[in-house]
């Protein structure tokens, strides 16, 4: 059976740089305020009417492609990890597929949250390894700043996040040891609304013992989005921060440990581990943890902010570019996410 390899990876980000001081303008905050709680300094917004989640993502895969020696026309499956789409429905993996011009191939959303680029990769690894794809596009991109609150009172969540794409290019390897060498998913519903966005949604409070969502009294329909609900903000996401930081710090720890022990490693084997640029405060945690020097962990948090499904591969192929993997390298994926969803991948580069 064959493993799979990254044969070729391309980031994006827009070129529109919002500094922490920028924010000052629509929130009471400051940069100090924010490097403390997060270590970001920057982040990137997309063009709010000249770029969407899938532009950005059609550009990092484009990179993709050309570093994989391959054409777009050769992508035999797509898989798009996103939580910003362009559509309610469809999804944004049939947008990529016209937007560059690609067969009539197969394409699939992941909604995932921070951990959507390692389901996805997940996801893809299967494919190949039984044969039923042979270049497959795999597509982490975000458009957060469109639907953030940005005001004081939005401040905890708005601050944090960015806009980017990053993508990869699966390919069948028969190198022995290279490529992927097993990825590990997992989930916890229990903590399902700690980091989440209710609206819209076709929830009607069913599990809420407080309503967040105030609609109309209505014999049909009239669910969907409300004046109720703008005015009162309930459009926006919501996040218990404390809460998000304890799972995080021991459920990182725990799926990279477990990815090691799956392949008889230790974290000293470690070359390069890339967590999901969530927090630098959580990624430095995890590393104390771990015992992992400065050298065995890339972090790009500061000019980037958290860009949710595209972190991992902006991350990725940021670290690759700046040679920090290189042929024989191990590396290791982390995230964790809303859902509570968490998954790691262990890379023989």
């Amino acid at each position: 059976m064959p493993q799979t390899k990254i044969a070729g990876l391309g980031y994006y980000v827009p070129e529109n740089i919002v500094s922490n001081n920028d924010l000052l303008k629509f929130m009471d905050t400051s940069d100090e305020w924010i490097i403390e709680r997060t270590g970001i300094r920057e982040r990137r917004y997309a063009n709010r009417t000249g770029e969407t989640t899938t532009t950005m993502g059609v550009k990092a895969a484009e990179i993709a492609i050309e570093r994989a020696g391959i054409t777009a026309q050769d992508v035999d499956f797509i898989i798009f990890a996103t939580l910003s789409p362009d559509y309610y429905f469809p999804g944004c993996g049939v947008l990529l597929q016209r937007a560059m011009h690609m067969k009539e191939i197969g394409a699939l959303d992941i909604r995932n949250q921070c951990s959507g680029f390692v389901y996805a990769l997940s996801i893809a690894d299967q494919f190949i390894k039984t044969g039923m794809y042979k270049n497959i596009l795999v597509v982490g991109s975000e458009k957060h700043s469109f639907g953030l609150d940005f005001s004081t009172r939005g401040r905890n969540i708005s601050v944090i996040f960015g806009d980017g794409a990053g993508a990869v290019v699966l390919q069948p390897t028969t190198e022995p040891g290279q490529g992927i060498l097993s990825t590990h998913l997992h989930s916890d519903g229990n903590s399902a609304e700690i980091l989440a966005m209710f609206n819209p949604g076709t929830h009607a409070n069913h599990w809420h013992n407080e309503p967040v969502a105030d609609f109309d009294e209505a014999a049909i329909g009239q669910m969907f989005m409300s004046h109720d609900m703008i005015d009162k903000a309930q459009n926006f996401p919501t996040m218990d921060g404390p809460s998000v930081f304890k799972k995080a710090v021991v459920k990182f720890p725990e799926v990279i440990k477990e990815a090691l022990s799956a392949n008889g490693l230790q974290t000293a084997d470690i070359n390069l581990l890339i967590p999901h640029q969530a927090n630098l405060r959580i990624a430095q945690f995890v590393q104390h943890q771990l015992k992992l020097s400065d050298e065995q962990v890339f972090n790009n948090i500061e000019k980037y902010g958290n860009t949710t499904a595209a972190s991992i591969p902006i991350a990725l192929c940021e670290a690759w570019e700046q040679g920090k993997i290189k042929k024989g390298d191990l590396v290791c994926l982390a995230a964790f996410g809303s859902g509570f969803t968490w998954g790691s991948a262990l890379i023989r580069w």
